[in-house]
């Protein structure tokens, strides 16, 4: 099993959406938390979005651990602070998705956003990540335009149609490879390889737990709440791989299940806001602080006592490419 470690690594302001004002304070934190990943000799991937990647601070940072050969930079597009602007210093939430722009805008601000990653950190990104999971054809020719081999933004079980994003609610945990016309334009010899966030059910049977929490979100049980009694009574539990919105034991558990399952890698995500207290609604007070910390070395204990490897997004493309051919 291989541990894929992703952060969204991004300014500091939750749901404001501004083209000008993107304090980038938070990236300090990661100073102690790869402190950690160093101490079991693991490498996450940092996905940046274009105030990170274009701040002094941010980039003295991150560019002293991708010099020590410790992470992997690569690029996390939020489309309102990434130029080229449309004319407005901040934009209503449900235009945040990027895979909603017309196609040639989408060109020129990942465009943009690799060549500033390129100048700065003198490293050529080859991982994405869209922001807020927004995801369509013209990302996806896009990113094969300029060359990215590797993507992480699905999210299995999951849809983003109330936000304006994409229906990842029949997609599974899998890996897979895709070209230029999107997701749904499947490859062995695809050009970019999909790489999923981890989100799996404590139920062994993903497909049909799917099912059953699809049919109550979409009936009239789903203002009852029925489907958060059911995970509160542990008859039916979604779990995202990330120490934000899950117990240690939570995840713990779900890493057994994909194990049981056949699975040979487990994504695990979280933001760079959550790092610093009263950033994120996830870690909103210092004792949330220090409980997050606690929930990822617990977890990190637990993946080397398993004795699994750790990987970047493109080590993890390179191994698998060799796999396949």
């Amino acid at each position: 099993m291989k541990l894929i470690i992703t952060i969204d690594t991004e300014e500091n302001i939750w749901n404001r959406y501004s083209a000008t004002d993107n304090p980038v304070d938070n990236v300090d934190a990661i100073i102690p938390v790869q402190r950690l990943f160093d101490q079991y000799g693991f490498r996450p991937t940092y996905l940046v979005t274009y105030p990170v990647a274009t701040n002094p601070r941010s980039v003295e940072i991150l560019s002293r651990i991708l010099e020590e050969g410790k992470c992997e930079i690569g690029m996390h597009c939020h489309r309102w602070n990434t130029p080229p602007f449309e004319g407005q210093n901040s934009i209503r939430k449900q235009d945040t998705m990027l895979s909603n722009l017309p196609a040639d805008l989408i060109f020129n601000k990942l465009s943009a956003h690799h060549q500033a990653i390129y100048q700065n950190f003198g490293t050529t990104p080859i991982s994405f990540r869209a922001g807020r999971w927004g995801f369509g054809p013209a990302v996806a020719n896009s990113l094969c335009k300029l060359g990215y081999l590797v993507d992480s933004l699905v999210t299995p079980f999951v849809s983003w149609e109330a936000k304006h994003g994409p229906d990842f609610t029949k997609f599974r945990p899998n890996i897979f490879r895709f070209n230029s016309r999107g997701l749904d334009d499947r490859d062995a010899k695809g050009a970019i390889l999909e790489v999923p966030v981890t989100i799996g059910f404590l139920q062994l049977n993903f497909q049909l737990s799917q099912r059953i929490l699809g049919t109550l979100e979409k009936s009239i049980l789903s203002k009852l709440h029925v489907g958060g009694i059911l995970a509160w009574l542990g008859v039916l539990n979604r779990v995202l791989l990330s120490p934000e919105m899950t117990t240690a034991p939570s995840v713990i558990r779900l890493s057994r299940q994909m194990e049981k399952k056949g699975f040979s890698f487990l994504n695990l995500t979280f933001h760079s806001p959550s790092l610093q207290d009263g950033l994120s609604p996830f870690v909103r007070t210092s004792e949330e602080e220090v409980e997050f910390f606690k929930r990822l070395k617990m977890y990190l204990d637990f993946v080397r006592n398993q004795g699994w490897e750790s990987m970047t997004l493109a080590e993890f493309e390179s191994e698998y490419l060799n796999l396949t051919r």
